[in-house]
């Protein structure tokens, strides 16, 4: 199939604002892909490359694409799906001395081979910026209609698989019945399930609607725990394998009663007190690949379990979490479990805030009893309460700085997700709550991602703003949400300060537009 079909679907899909007709445009050109393209063509139109990042820098994408080694476009679009994918392939395989010149002239080719409009839609796929309205959600509906299966049954499958184009893939090759091949599985991390937030323990109360499970909040590190024996691996958020950061982790599981597990959890850095540490201090055991035995004792850490997905071989996912809860007491013996009252009790619930928010921890967290467990899904089945407002936002470009500030990167761009367009829509700025090391750490790390600059002066100076990709997340607090005809999105957020980068968290996760305009009563629709 030639490339120029996913390119005019992209084009079409970002000219409409209706969900369903983005499904269905996305779900034609899916049913018509070749079986041995569907999760290549899947990957695309989610605006993703499956071989991830290419290697090659901005500055070389930057002068093939406007700039001066431009290649002209091709008239008459020529491109295959296969071909493309075979180059990118080659592209990234490249390595060693000469390498970087190697993967501009095999990506120079591909381009002239390119009509415009294909040049545009493989640059912005490069470079993460296919802001066509398509994401993941919209894409696995599209998948479902064009293969005939129910929504839930592909977004299970997606969910326990940790990607769609496999899950594609399986359909076109088998039907249905290809989706058997994605269950959970021991040492295969799934996606964790996402928390909604809600205002108050009262509007969680009435929110969830009956007797409700409260937990401690632990502004730590999500942790995913796999044992099979004495064979225990531990992942991050992100699904990374982090064992050998946290040997402390390793051996408390090892030792618990039940043979196979996989559980979710908390990990976080305590004080000698048992005082919970900032979230930077917790993050640093998982940054580092040497001096484990060291940091270990410098930065001790703690896990606290609250979810059991799998106890010896029975699969918990579809249980309500009573259940769950009971299952994984059981196969912990009562050991690391997150502080835990249930209740329907206001006074009582108001009470154990106070309790978690007095230990020093970031607040509480309130569940439905009845609910499953939705890997890798933000519902109302999980609340968020916080002694401030805080959201996730992605970092869109930075300004440098005046000052003691000169020559850093420090008043940042603050964008949340738009799922329904696709892309960010940009909320405000901060320069506060930063320190010199995060400075530094910040100018080095978005000028990595650079993207281009604009405004006045050169190089460093004042005025002149970073654009770069958005791939970083910071947890911003702020006072309240006002309307705003400076910013598109109609809203703004009041007195807002850094609180800290989430390496942990990525950018599908962030905060969404909706998200932001919830918190101001009476939004104009």
């Amino acid at each position: 199939m030639l490339l120029a079909r996913l390119v005019e679907a992209s084009r079409q899909v970002g000219a409409t604002r209706s969900r369903l007709e983005k499904v269905d445009l996305l779900a034609t050109v899916i049913r018509d892909l070749p079986s041995s393209l569907v999760s290549i063509g899947v990957s695309y139109l989610a605006g993703d490359l499956p071989q991830g990042r290419l290697g090659v820098g901005f500055a070389v994408l930057r002068e093939l694409h406007g700039g001066g080694a431009a290649p002209a476009a091709a008239v008459t679009p020529s491109l295959r799906i296969a071909e493309v994918h075979a180059t990118f392939s080659a592209i990234k395989s490249e390595g060693g001395g000469g390498s970087a010149s190697r993967r501009a002239a095999l990506l120079r080719q591909l381009l002239a081979r390119a009509s415009g409009d294909e040049q545009n839609f493989l640059f912005r796929l490069i470079v993460g910026e296919l802001r066509q309205g398509a994401l993941e959600g919209i894409v696995i509906d599209a998948v479902a209609r064009a293969f005939g299966i129910a929504a839930a049954r592909v977004r299970r499958a997606t969910m326990l698989a940790g990607a769609l184009p496999a899950v594609a893939e399986a359909l076109a090759r088998e039907g249905e019945a290809g989706l058997s091949g994605f269950d959970l599985t021991l040492f295969q991390p799934v996606q964790p399930m996402l928390a909604d937030s809600a205002e108050d323990v009262g509007e969680a109360l009435e929110r969830l609607g009956a007797r409700s499970s409260f937990e401690y909040k632990l502004d730590g590190a999500r942790v995913q725990v796999h044992k099979d024996g004495d064979h225990v691996e531990i992942y991050s958020r992100q699904l990374n394998r982090v064992t050998a950061a946290v040997p402390e982790i390793v051996e408390l599981v090892a030792a618990l009663p039940a043979r196979r597990l996989i559980l979710d959890g908390e990990a976080i850095a305590l004080s000698p007190e048992l005082r919970p540490l900032p979230f930077q201090l917790t993050m640093r055991r998982f940054g580092r690949k040497l001096d484990v035995a060291r940091l270990r004792e410098e930065l001790p850490i703690a896990v606290s379990f609250f979810d059991a997905l799998r106890v010896d071989d029975q699969v918990l996912l579809d249980l309500p979490l009573d259940a769950r809860w009971q299952a994984l007491n059981t196969a912990t013996a009562g050991r690391a479990m997150v502080p835990r009252v249930v209740t329907d009790s206001l006074p009582e619930a108001q009470a154990f805030l106070a309790r978690a928010l007095g230990d020093g921890h970031e607040g509480v967290m309130a569940k439905s009893l009845t609910a499953g467990y939705s890997a890798g899904r933000r519902g109302q089945e999980w609340l968020k309460l916080k002694a401030v407002h805080t959201l996730d936002l992605v970092v869109l470009a930075a300004e440098w700085g005046s000052g003691r500030r000169r020559g850093w990167l420090s008043n940042l761009h603050l964008g949340a997700r738009d799922p329904d367009q696709g892309g960010f829509v940009m909320l405000g700025k901060t320069f506060k709550g930063m320190t010199d090391e995060l400075l530094r750490w910040q100018t080095e790390a978005l000028l990595a991602r650079e993207l281009g600059r604009e405004g006045e002066g050169e190089g460093k100076g004042k005025g002149m703003t970073v654009h770069v990709r958005p791939e970083l997340v910071v947890e911003v607090a702020f006072n309240d949400v006002q309307q705003s005809s400076q910013y598109p999105g109609g809203v703004a957020l009041r007195f807002a300060r850094l609180k800290r980068y989430r390496p942990d968290k990525p950018v599908s996760e962030a905060s969404t537009i909706a998200e932001v305009r919830a918190l101001l009563p009476h939004f104009p629709s």
